[in-house]
């Protein structure tokens, strides 16, 4: 196994993880369109979970990228 294989798992984990820990929605409704809420702005700490989870997608989009190309 590669060095990029082990920066995938690792970072589906942790994407994963910052996925559930968000609190948009918190219902099963909200997630499927029921929610009241239209145009909310994310501040404080959840403002900065949802900045890391796009940092964490991009560095798991390019592992895998990377990692079919090296192959």
């Amino acid at each position: 196994m590669s060095i990029f294989n082990y920066i995938t798992i690792a970072t589906a984990l942790f994407l994963t993880f910052l996925i559930l820990i968000q609190t948009r929605g918190a219902s099963l409704g909200a997630g499927l369109g029921g929610a009241g809420e239209v145009n909310t702005t994310r501040r404080g700490t959840d403002k900065t979970i949802f900045q890391i989870t796009i940092v964490t997608a991009l560095v798991f989009s390019l592992s895998i990228i990377l990692s079919v190309i090296i192959k």
